[in-house]
């Protein structure tokens, strides 16, 4: 088993627009018993609330959504450079239906408060803080609605970094 350690969130490194848009990272949600992942290309970190925080994107009819709305934690999973058949794995099929970790070939860790992966090269372990709907209402940008032309609208869940965890 690939072996972690903790580091101080201030210790991370490289680019979060080329880690998140373009090398995507998986966001998990559950419990031993029952858990979900899926592909993200959006989202980000920062300092909200006087924490370390990250935001992701989720929209309702992903079947990870369910997860992240009855639990308190979720993970980012973020992945060596080539690592992409797990990500484009997870992020053209469902959990509804398909076995993500048989297909991705993922082996799920469960020794914090939410699943991660490992295969990972560094997973973040966020506590919930803050979700909302994005309200077309409120687009400035005339392009936005364009992502959503099903009217599937993200919800936006803004989570405190509660420990980053890097592969050795």
């Amino acid at each position: 088993m690939r072996k972690f350690f903790e580091i101080d969130p201030l210790e991370l490194s490289g680019n979060v627009f080329r880690q998140v848009g373009r090398d995507w990272m998986l966001i998990t949600a559950g419990r031993q018993g029952g858990f979900n992942t899926m592909t993200a290309s959006w989202g980000g970190l920062g300092v909200l609330w006087n924490a370390n925080v990250s935001f992701i994107f989720v929209r309702p009819s992903r079947y990870t959504y369910e997860f992240l709305e009855k639990e308190n934690y979720y993970s980012l999973s973020f992945f060596d450079d080539g690592e992409r058949r797990p990500l484009q794995f997870c992020g053209a099929h469902s959990g509804r239906d398909t076995d993500k970790m048989a297909g991705a070939g993922l082996t799920p860790v469960f020794d914090a408060p939410a699943p991660y992966f490992e295969q990972s090269r560094l997973t973040l372990i966020c506590r919930k803080m803050y979700h909302q709907d994005l309200d077309p209402a409120n687009f400035l940008d005339p392009t936005i609605p364009n992502n959503y032309k099903d009217g599937d609208y993200h919800r936006m869940y803004v989570g405190e970094i509660i420990k980053v965890l890097k592969a050795e």
